[in-house]
């Protein structure tokens, strides 16, 4: 059985047409999120609304992403460069879309992420970041993107490179580096806590690391922490997007890379 349903919002107001069971699993889903969010924002004294959530999808068909943008969704994180290029020209249609790339990117993916990622996470060195800036500045000029490249910098909490994230003077450093391109927008910072770490902890320090930011770069506002597991301890520690995948989407279609 298939179910027809329009989208809630935007002028484009996009006609899915999709499995009822996926649409209503979903639909719960997202349902129970945001009153979870909600809830959280409530216990620590924040505004409703004052969280942004994104939708993790990568693993998932696009054809999620239709359902959940005719939910009223606008904003989707992926982070494998080839799966979401894939999903970015099959969903063209949709006109409101943002894509945020989540994922560690290698220099090789640059310019093809700069032509479709609103945002790009996990910036954690100088390296990436003049690509970045040279990758956005040739899609300003062929008209690619229109908007400077938005970059939230990786923190690193404990200093284990194989996670990847900056520290102390390198992230500082970095911000300046981004904050001074051409083509690069310093929209603030994200984390993912270390596995062996209190989340309170963690977001604690991270909470931190970006007031002193903020205190040098005041438009880095955004404050990207909290996942399934963990969003109401990144809430009640200021953060302001929480990235939602497991919670939402349900188990990983895709095992495998």
């Amino acid at each position: 059985m298939t179910e027809s349903f329009t989208a809630a919002q935007g002028s484009d107001a996009a006609q899915v047409t999709s499995d009822g069971g996926r649409v209503g699993e979903l639909a719960t889903a997202l349902s129970a999120l945001i009153e979870r969010i909600d809830a959280a924002c409530a216990a620590a004294g924040r505004a409703p609304g004052s969280v942004r959530l994104l939708p993790v999808t990568k693993f998932f068909p696009a054809s999620d992403i239709e359902i959940l943008y005719g939910l009223g969704r606008r904003e989707f994180g992926e982070s494998r460069e080839q799966e979401a290029a894939g999903k970015v020209a099959q969903l063209r249609h949709l006109s409101q879309i943002r894509w945020e790339f989540i994922g560690r990117l290698q220099r090789n993916k640059v310019k093809s992420v700069a032509r479709w990622a609103d945002t790009v996470y996990s910036v954690d060195s100088e390296r990436l970041a003049s690509a970045l800036d040279a990758g956005a500045e040739a899609a300003l000029d062929d008209g690619s993107r229109t908007t400077p490249l938005r970059v939230l910098l990786q923190v690193s909490l404990d200093a284990d490179p194989s996670r990847g994230g900056a520290r102390d003077a390198a992230l500082h450093a970095l911000a300046d580096q981004v904050a001074a391109s051409r083509s690069l927008q310093l929209a603030g910072l994200m984390a993912i806590p270390p596995l062996d770490v209190e989340p309170d902890a963690a977001f604690e320090q991270l909470a931190r690391i970006h007031a002193a930011l903020t205190t040098v770069h005041p438009d880095a506002k955004e404050l990207s922490a909290g996942m399934s597991g963990d969003l109401e301890s990144a809430i009640r520690h200021g953060s302001t997007c929480v990235r939602v995948g497991t919670a939402l989407m349900g188990a990983r279609p895709i095992t495998s890379a």
